[in-house]
């Protein structure tokens, strides 16, 4: 089966996490450096495309819909949301680490059929919570994922996204009839009760990482 060769490195603006970009064959691995775990894997993107389906399934109806993803990853998300939706929707993701973007146009980009090439999509090189600040009312579903879930794994300032500051500044981002979504490894209940405290409807979906039936259950919020 060969072993996993790194192909690339970055390193997370802000606090100098290095991140490797691991190849086998066809799969990808990226990895915190000095680490053994996985941040993400190639193989296992069944919570990344339901993160998007799910959102995406809400604002089907809607016309030229606008659509934030905060964290290009390996692209799942951002091909799933494309998938999804109609071709006069328009698909900006936010992803801080410019590395990250250029792997996504390379090698790595294969992995997910190389969505950056859709006319639709756009990156926005830089971290999510600078558009959610601008709150302009104007997305009509936000999908976040961003971190390990509402307790920050990667970068401490990404737990102002899960903070109700945060999902304040999303709510006021989101259109009238907008959906907000976001990933996490695991349950947290004080989140739901967050979102709920914030106005919100929620639901919490339970889904798997690799596809349905298999793989480590994650969850994706829904909140509108």
């Amino acid at each position: 089966m060969g072993r996993f060769q790194e192909i690339g490195t970055a390193t997370i603006p802000g606090n100098g996490t290095r991140l490797r970009l691991l190849q086998r064959n066809d799969e990808f691995s990226i990895k915190i450096a000095g680490t053994t775990g996985e941040l993400m894997n190639s193989r296992l993107h069944g919570s990344e495309d339901a993160l998007a389906t799910l959102a995406c399934e809400r604002i089907g109806g809607l016309a030229g819909p606008r659509v934030l993803i905060g964290g290009l990853g390996m692209g799942f998300t951002l091909a799933a949301a494309l998938s999804a939706l109609a071709e006069d929707a328009r698909v900006t993701v936010a992803e801080l680490v410019p590395e990250v973007e250029d792997w996504n146009r390379g090698p790595l980009g294969a992995a997910a059929g190389y969505p950056l090439n859709d006319a639709r999509a756009s990156v926005h090189v830089g971290d999510v919570a600078e558009l959610l600040r601008e709150g302009d009312g104007n997305w009509d579903a936000i999908l976040l994922d961003v971190d390990n879930g509402p307790e920050g794994l990667t970068r401490k300032e990404n737990n102002w996204i899960y903070s109700p500051d945060g999902i304040a500044a999303a709510q006021k981002s989101l259109s009238p009839d907008g959906v907000l979504a976001y990933w996490s490894a695991g349950p947290e209940h004080a989140f739901t009760e967050r979102l709920r405290r914030a106005g919100f409807s929620v639901e919490p979906v339970t889904v798997r990482a690799l596809r349905p039936g298999k793989g480590a259950r994650h969850v994706i919020w829904l909140a509108w």
